[in-house]
């Protein structure tokens, strides 16, 4: 079996964390480190050096789409966020209840009519 979990008691061997990518050396029978889903897979020492300039091939043949997918992300987010702005500023009041213009009451010209408003029909 090449896939094991951890608890399980397992052989003699070395046995690669596929989560976190720890490698676990067992000398004698015993139970591998972790619950029931971290998850082991057997290899020998020369299967894991020769996985490794493996995963850096792949991982630089993907490098420039992980770039392009950064790049397309942070422009979509700033695009809605500057949408999100403009809507939000759009349908605000200007009114601002903290603010207080303490000027007092505006006088009226002497000439303008007093309205039932003032007090006065």
């Amino acid at each position: 079996m090449l896939m094991h979990r951890g608890g399980h008691t397992v052989t003699q061997g070395t046995y690669w964390n596929v989560t976190n990518g720890q490698r676990v050396d067992v000398s004698s029978e015993e139970s591998l480190p972790g619950n029931g889903h971290t998850r082991y897979i057997k290899m020998s020492v020369a299967m894991m050096l020769l996985a490794g300039p493996a995963l850096g091939l792949i991982y630089a043949l993907f490098l420039p789409f992980i770039g392009i997918a950064m790049t397309l992300g942070l422009i979509g987010k700033k695009l809605i966020s500057g949408v999100a702005h403009v809507a939000v500023k759009s349908t605000t009041f200007s009114w601002r209840p903290i603010e207080a213009y303490l000027n007092g009451k505006q006088r009226r010209k002497s000439g303008m009519q007093k309205t039932k408003r003032d007090g006065k029909k």
